[in-house]
């Protein structure tokens, strides 16, 4: 559901840059998170951490070979640092520049508007933990599938879901 942001019982989200300075502090805290870590081979395993009303911040684990696939954040605003390991990102750049693919090593940050979509995956050959932060927290999540056209929309996923 969006934030009606005239209510005056609104929370305003928090901006991109804000919620990658959260991401990245924490990382540099392990001694807060490091213990709650596990590592699932069937699928990512996944913690959230904080729950304000005006962001929320998960803990996820990445084995070889496990991804997100395209997907976007409900028009959430997000962050996320990989604090162990590596990963490759995915973005759609826009129709005038395809396919973008980042290395993001250990220490690396992303940080992204509302509108954002991407697949994060380990194609390395070690387990990657990452920490994510959205605002407003996650209501819904798309899942998309990339054809030759594009990007289509496969999937719906509420809270229910994760």
């Amino acid at each position: 559901m969006p934030v009606d942001l005239a209510s005056p019982h609104a929370v305003k989200p928090l901006s991109p840059n804000a919620l990658r300075a959260i991401v990245r502090d924490l990382a540099e805290r392990p001694e807060e998170w490091i213990h709650r870590v596990r590592l699932a081979h069937a699928d990512r395993w996944y913690e959230r951490l904080v729950a304000a009303d005006d962001h929320e911040v998960w803990l996820i684990s990445w084995l070889p070979g496990q991804s997100t696939g395209f997907h976007d954040h409900g028009g959430a605003r997000g962050a996320f640092t990989v604090a162990l390991g590596e990963l490759e990102e995915l973005a759609l750049a826009g129709p005038d520049h395809g396919l973008t693919v980042r290395r993001l090593a250990s220490g690396a940050h992303r940080a992204f508007g509302p509108q954002y979509l991407h697949d994060v995956r380990n194609t390395s050959t070690g387990p990657a933990v990452t920490l994510h932060a959205y605002s407003p927290p996650l209501s819904t999540m798309s899942r998309y599938e990339l054809r030759a056209g594009g990007l289509v929309r496969t999937a719906v996923e509420g809270p229910e879901q994760w």
